[in-house]
C-alpha cells in the first residue's frame, strides 16, 4: 500500500490547481506547470489541499498512486519556491561562465562547451575565494527538467576517480582509487 499516495498535498493560497480529465495544471507566482496523470486515478480538491485516490488495489493503480502524488507535489513546490541543483567544478584551469542564457564551460577540451538554457531554467555561476570550487546553480520550476539539465552538465566532465577532477554535484563524495604504483 502506498503511504506516499495517501498523504494530502497542501496547496498555498496563491496557487491554483485545475483539472481537465487526466491533466493537472498548477499555476503559481513563479509560473504554470502541466502534468498528465493516469486516467484511473482521481484527483480530489478540498479546501487548501489536494488528494489522489485510486479505484482499487490493482498493481498498476498502486504504482501510479504514489507517483502521481509526488509529481503534483513537485509542481506545487516548483511554482511557489522553485527547484535548484548545484554542481561544483574541481580542477586547475576548469572554468564556467554565463553568457546571456547560455552556460559556457571550459573543461580541458580544445573547445568551450556551450549549454543553452531551456525556457524556465536559469544558470548562476559563483566564483568563490581562491582555492575553492566554482559552483554552478541550475534553477527552475520544473524539477525533472532541472535534474536532467544538471545531469547533462555533469556529463561534460565526470569526476575522475584517480585525481578527483571534474564536475560533481555539491556534496557528492568521489572515492579516489589508488593508481598502478600503489600496490607495488
Amino acid at each position: 500500500m502506498s503511504r506516499i499516495g495517501l498523504k494530502a498535498i497542501p496547496v498555498p493560497s496563491n496557487v491554483t490547481v485545475s483539472l481537465d480529465g487526466p491533466v493537472v495544471t498548477v499555476k503559481g507566482p513563479k509560473g504554470e506547470l502541466v502534468q498528465p496523470i493516469s486516467r484511473y486515478l482521481t484527483v480530489v480538491q478540498d479546501e487548501g489541499e489536494v488528494r489522489i485516490e485510486r479505484p482499487n488495489n490493482n498493481r498498476n493503480n498502486r504504482s501510479q498512486h504514489g507517483l502521481a502524488r509526488t509529481l503534483i507535489n513537485n509542481m506545487v513546490v516548483g511554482v511557489t519556491e522553485g527547484h535548484k541543483k548545484e554542481l561544483e567544478i574541481h580542477g586547475v584551469g576548469y572554468r564556467a561562465q554565463v553568457q546571456g542564457s547560455k552556460l559556457v564551460l571550459n573543461m580541458g577540451y580544445s573547445h568551450p562547451v556551450e549549454i543553452n538554457a531551456p525556457k524556465g531554467i536559469n544558470f548562476e555561476v559563483s566564483q568563490e575565494e581562491r582555492g575553492k570550487a566554482v559552483t554552478i546553480t541550475v534553477s527552475g520550476i520544473d524539477k525533472a527538467l532541472v535534474g536532467q539539465l544538471a545531469a547533462d552538465i555533469r556529463k561534460v566532465r565526470k569526476p575522475d576517480p584517480y585525481k578527483g577532477k571534474g564536475l560533481r554535484y555539491k556534496g557528492e563524495v568521489v572515492r579516489l582509487r589508488p593508481g598502478k604504483r600503489a600496490g607495488a
